[in-house]
């Protein structure tokens, strides 16, 4: 009875390890997209003026021109 119980046992583990996972891989490769998605979102948003303001300089040096820095009552100039 016990020999029969373990092979009984043993039968459902190998029958439930063998299942295809296919479905819960792509669930877990969408939780990943999301979460890299937001990470990018986030770093956009918190360095985008930043970057804004290094590009303006970028290209005023390019063509020769002088940058001035945004201030709070004045816009950045490129002259």
């Amino acid at each position: 009875m016990l020999a029969s119980f373990f092979a009984d046992t043993k039968s459902i583990i190998k029958s439930r390890m063998g299942r295809d996972e296919t479905g819960a891989t792509a669930v877990e490769y969408g939780i990943m997209v999301a979460l890299i998605a937001v990470v990018i979102i986030a770093a956009v948003t918190l360095l985008g003026g930043g970057l804004k303001g290094t590009f303006e300089q970028a290209q005023c040096s390019i063509s020769g021109k002088t940058y001035t820095a945004a201030t709070s009552t004045a816009a950045s100039t490129c002259l």
